[in-house]
């Protein structure tokens, strides 16, 4: 996990410069790092091979940091810098609606050294008066302080998914363990976990628990039995392991899968078959003269022998909710689900031309080795100059570099693309004549989210009738455990949207996960359809197409439901307005 060690240490010295008042360019340097280093899974063996500024955005300077890091535990420009600051001060910058000029009046004003600091102040009223701040100051800061406590109270998906593959992979090296899965929130591929379950088939159940709780990862132990255990790990995040037998893993493995609703439901079937469901696996009712008064093993090595005993369709993990999926799979109806290896493109990504790291020629090799046939690269447009926008010219420069990068590229074909600023009107950033030139035009809000639910409608509806706007990006600009989603009239944006041809985008990036489920199963039943996209800013980070294909599956959604399962020339037919 020393990735996320890294990036965090990162993160926290662009918010000191922040309040240090440092060059926005080495603030945004360290940002860049943090974010390219987050999800990066072998950082590890980069660092043995000096490979490390091979990364996009690490350069000698921050290559010889991480190194330091690895080998000692602390960076000592972070140590030095923290000593700047009361240990608690950086943590307000943690808050949504402070930034380092609040930060630093609250505390140079009123002597607020942490967050428990700040809530007592709060309380006490000695916030109203302070230079700035007004009475929707000081409820945005409370509203904030709800995100961030939420935030801390669980991972998104991408972080769990680390953790566990991390578990797994080390427990996977041992000849004891036949079978390994993860279960619970992870496995039903919730866009945030709390903590995580890993099921475990195995004859020597206590060398496996043994091993567990040595692993390098382990911080505390919580709990130690015969067959389980939970730990905590250095990042503080609690992981629980469950050896078991052979014959009861798949009853397990649905148990602890959930959701608590459908779990439920499925043991009021068995009841009303007079069977007895639960980790264990599915019994007859005990009594019978052939079972000699004994209840009797009738499922339970598989989920999908479970399914069929209780007379279902086998239901995918990500479905388990009790919204409708236990009855369809009585009838053998359940959606075939759209997979990743659907996926012909990605239709939301970034290059050097904007605020993105990898160059056009980069992301197209990523997206080629993914096994895609296209890629839209969708860079800024020109007012969100904070991100590089794009001026005209620079458009011109970017198109001919695309058209040279495609004349070497066989069956694979890069598209001219934008992510275009939705303005504060809902006018859309470049003139027709500049917009009627790209072969994809993305659109989003990237400022006034707290604006009016009316305005915030306006302006995505007005985006949506624009001739020329294909995709609405990240539609409810939410961001885990920093923003919560603005609030708009969803229904009245799917009437447009539905009637305007445009379609809406799960933002498969971690932190956003924007649309979730229910508003894509909203547009799906509305007629609307959805592309999955990943917002990359750098070629690693186009493998976070798997956590959007979650939220789709989540949603019920289908390869037809999802515009980038088309092939090139489909796709480009039925985008067109």
């Amino acid at each position: 996990m020393i990735n996320l060690e890294i990036a965090e240490i990162f993160k926290d010295i662009a918010r000191i410069l922040e309040i240090k008042g440092e060059n926005v360019f080495r603030i945004r340097a360290y940002t860049r790092a943090a974010q390219n280093i987050e999800g990066f899974p072998n950082l590890e063996s980069y660092i043995k091979q000096g490979r490390l500024t091979d990364i996009p955005g690490i350069g000698h300077d921050l290559s010889e940091m991480i190194k330091e890091y690895a080998a000692t535990g602390k960076i000592k420009t972070y140590e030095e810098l923290k000593k700047a600051l009361p240990a608690g001060l950086l943590n307000l910058l943690n808050i949504p609606s402070i930034g380092p000029k609040t930060a630093k009046l609250l505390y140079e004003e009123a002597k607020i050294k942490d967050i428990a600091g700040l809530e007592e102040a709060i309380k006490r009223g000695k916030l109203t008066g302070l230079a700035g701040i007004k009475e929707k100051t000081i409820e945005n800061i409370k509203k904030g302080i709800e995100i961030l406590k939420r935030g801390k109270e669980r991972m998104t998906l991408a972080q769990a998914t680390l953790v566990a593959d991390e578990f797994i992979s080390e427990l996977k090296k041992m000849p004891q363990v036949k079978k390994i899965s993860p279960a619970g929130s992870l496995r039903r591929q919730k866009d945030t976990v709390r903590d995580i379950d890993i099921l475990i088939t195995s004859k020597e159940p206590e060398k496996i628990i043994g091993a567990f709780i040595k692993l390098g990862q382990v911080r505390d132990v919580l709990a130690k039995g015969r067959t389980k255990a939970s730990v905590r790990t250095n990042e503080d995040v609690q992981v629980d392991c469950r050896v078991l037998e052979e014959r009861a893993f798949g009853a397990a493995l649905l148990y602890f899968t959930g959701s608590k609703d459908f779990n439920i439901k499925l043991r009021q079937i068995a009841i009303k078959k007079n069977l007895k469901l639960n980790e264990y696996g599915l019994f007859s009712a005990a009594g019978g003269s052939a079972s000699g008064g004994k209840e009797q093993l009738l499922a339970g090595k598989t989920e999908e022998e479970m399914f069929k005993t209780l007379g279902l369709s086998y239901i995918e993990p990500e479905l388990r909710e009790n919204t409708g999926e236990i009855e369809l799979a009585r009838k053998g109806a359940l959606p075939h689900l759209v997979e990743l290896k659907d996926i012909k493109g990605d239709l939301h990504a970034h290059t050097n031309y904007s605020d993105g790291a990898s160059s056009i020629r980069e992301m197209a090799d990523a997206a080629i080795r993914r096994g895609y046939s296209y890629i839209a690269l969708t860079d800024h447009s020109e007012s969100l100059k904070v991100a590089g926008g794009l001026n005209t010219a620079e458009l011109k420069k970017k198109r001919d570099e695309i058209a040279g990068v495609n004349k070497e590229l066989k069956n694979f074909r890069v598209l001219f693309g934008t992510e275009v600023e939705i303005g504060s009107t809902g006018k859309i950033d470049y003139k027709d004549e500049v917009l009627e030139g790209f072969d994809i035009v993305v659109a989003a809000i990237h400022t006034g989210f707290k604006q009016s639910k009316e305005q915030l409608t306006k302006r995505i509806i007005l985006a949506c009738k624009n001739k020329h706007v294909n995709i609405i990006a990240h539609p409810t600009g939410k961001l885990w455990g920093s923003r919560d989603a603005y609030e708009i009239d969803f229904e009245e944006i799917l009437k447009v949207a539905r009637d305007t041809n445009t379609h809406l985008e799960i933002n498969a990036f971690p932190n956003r996960l924007d649309l979730n489920d229910k508003n894509c199963r909203r547009a799906k039943e509305a007629g609307v359809k959805i592309a999955i996209s990943t917002d990359s800013h750098e070629a690693k980070q186009l493998d976070a197409m798997k956590f959007g294909i979650s939220v789709a599956r989540r949603a019920w959604l289908a390869p037809e439901d999802v515009i980038n399962t088309l092939p090139l020339e489909k796709l480009l037919k039925i985008i067109k307005k």
